[in-house]
């Protein structure tokens, strides 16, 4: 099986466009760029990745297409647009030009938009008819009380291709997941909307037992199914909880309980369905080690 990371991170904070940051644990406010990671993805047996936009900048997206040139691992890269701009398309063809085939998707960050709202606003229009006329994807960064306005804008979008970050990041700690269950059997009726398997863990408080993530993955199955599930390590975001391998393994160990014989899909083959990865010049790169 060739493993696909749907979603992961690069950044250098002396860029000065990664606000977050400031109000992150210590441990990530420093650089983390692929000589970081390649040791701990090889060993993990993950050859290639998409690389997602962790700022607010269509700068910080030129700059992932910078480093993706340099790293072949990358298949793809989901950036940042202005999706509430007048040119919000001239925008998004031009990252499409310089990203030169790179450009797999848009993430705004609506997660840190104050209005749950947002989503659904009339003026956001243009940019997602852009997205779906450039088959371009969206990766819907929000949490729970964002999910009307998302449910609202993917009724008006039917053949958008989305996904949802981080299983948008249930209320695990609070218990209170009778919302975020709900909204998650209402999306998955949306036939086009898919679900990343990441970010899971960095939800939990420190000491919290991991099979506490059981039940919302399950349900994630349950309403996805094996075909509309990505699994990606949202590394390095991961770092503050666990180590590359320990989640990959812990991803496939649940994917063997709630879908056994479907690891190839969700570790693989969705991603490449779905982001339009070209995967075939990689491999032909791809070390004589890989699986």
């Amino acid at each position: 099986m060739t493993m696909v990371d749907a979603h992961q991170h690069y950044w250098r904070p002396d860029r000065g466009d990664y606000g977050w940051l400031a109000q992150a644990p210590a441990s990530l406010r420093r650089s983390f760029l692929p000589d970081d990671l390649r040791a701990q993805r090889l060993a993990a047996g993950v050859y290639y990745s998409v690389l997602v936009q962790a700022a607010p900048s269509e700068h910080e997206t030129r700059y992932l297409f910078e480093l993706a040139r340099t790293d072949p691992s990358v298949l793809g890269v989901v950036g940042w647009v202005d999706m509430a701009a007048d040119d919000a398309c001239s925008r998004i063809e031009n990252l499409m030009r310089d990203g030169a085939g790179l450009l797999r998707g848009i993430r705004p960050m609506a997660q840190d938009i104050a209005d749950p709202q947002w989503l659904a606003r009339a003026v956001l229009d243009r940019a997602f008819d852009c997205l779906q006329a450039h088959c371009l994807t969206f990766d819907a960064l929000v949490t729970t009380t964002q999910l009307p306005a998302l449910h609202q804008r993917l009724r008006r979008q039917r053949s958008l291709r989305a996904v949802l970050d981080h299983a948008a990041k249930p209320p695990i700690v609070d218990g209170d997941h009778g919302q975020w269950f709900s909204w998650i059997d209402e999306l998955a009726q949306l036939p086009e909307l898919h679900c990343k398997l990441s970010g899971l863990l960095t939800l939990l408080d420190a000491g919290t037992s991991e099979t506490v993530i059981e039940p919302y993955v399950e349900r994630l199955f349950e309403s996805f199914g094996a075909g509309r599930l990505l699994w990606g390590s949202d590394w390095p975001v991961l770092t503050t909880h666990a180590d590359y391998g320990h989640w990959l393994r812990l991803a496939l160990s649940l994917t063997t309980q709630f879908a056994p014989g479907r690891q190839a899909e969700v570790f693989s083959a969705n991603a490449i369905r779905f982001y339009g990865l070209d995967v075939a010049p990689a491999l032909s790169c791809a070390p004589e080690t890989q699986p």
